[in-house]
C-alpha cells in the first residue's frame, strides 16, 4: 500500500545538488551559507546534507538579500531580524485573533 505522505516543512529531504538547482544557486554557495552560519541542513548518519524546504526558503531569503546588495555578514544579522519579525507578526495574529 502506497500512503500520499508529504514531508513536514523541516524534514530534510533534498540532497545538495537537487536543493541548488531548485533555489538556483550553485552548490558551492550552499556550502559557504552553511560555513557562514546562514543555515544548518539536516545531516544522515553517513554525513550527506538534506535540505527541507524550510531551508529551500530561507536559501531563497538569502538570494533576494544579495540581489538587494547585502553581503554574507549583513543576511547574517537580518535573516535572524526577519524571523523574530515574523513570529512577533504571528504572535500578534493569534493574539487578535482570540479577542474577536
Amino acid at each position: 500500500m502506497v500512503h500520499d505522505r508529504q514531508p513536514r516543512a523541516s524534514q530534510g529531504v533534498y540532497g545538495i545538488t537537487v536543493a541548488a538547482d531548485l533555489v538556483g544557486t550553485g552548490v558551492q554557495n550552499l556550502r559557504a551559507y552553511e560555513t557562514r552560519g546562514l543555515l544548518t541542513p539536516a545531516r544522515t548518519a553517513g554525513g550527506t546534507r538534506r535540505y527541507s524546504a524550510d531551508d529551500l526558503d530561507r536559501l531563497r531569503r538569502i538570494g533576494d538579500l544579495l540581489d538587494a546588495g547585502l553581503n554574507l555578514a549583513g543576511i547574517a544579522m537580518v535573516l535572524p531580524l526577519q524571523d523574530e519579525n515574523a513570529r512577533l507578526r504571528k504572535q500578534g495574529d493569534e493574539f487578535s485573533g482570540e479577542e474577536a
